[in-house]
């Protein structure tokens, strides 16, 4: 990956994540964290991965982000000064859920070796 790819995709990931921080509205008690961000090459799309906290709500949230993806799309373009600005793209994060299991594994393994 370029140097130029991994600095628009911090730059994305900081700025939609003060955006949604500030705007957007989940239900009481639900945190959503951007995980990371993928765009791809041409700068057409970016894949941004979220982690929900309970992971129960995930789905709510990501079609909470979904539903005002435009309007967040907008507020994003206005504080990028780049073009083309890719078109986001909210995803579930999987490998965050996955690392949880293996840490709970884990943590079973060394209490049953006790």
């Amino acid at each position: 990956m370029s140097n130029r790819l991994l600095r628009v995709n911090q730059l994305i990931k900081k700025e939609l994540s003060q955006i949604i921080l500030r705007e957007v509205e989940f239900l009481p008690g639900v945190l959503v964290t951007l995980t990371r961000v993928e765009t791809t090459p041409n700068l057409n799309e970016s894949k941004i991965y979220i982690s929900v906290m309970p992971e129960k709500e995930q789905e709510t949230a990501l079609n909470t982000l979904n539903k005002q993806v435009w309007r967040l799309q907008q507020l994003l373009n206005k504080r990028l000064k780049m073009r083309p600005i890719p078109k986001i793209i909210f995803l579930k994060e999987k490998e965050t859920a996955q690392a949880g299991k293996v840490e709970e594994i884990l943590a079973k393994l060394k209490k049953e070796k006790k």
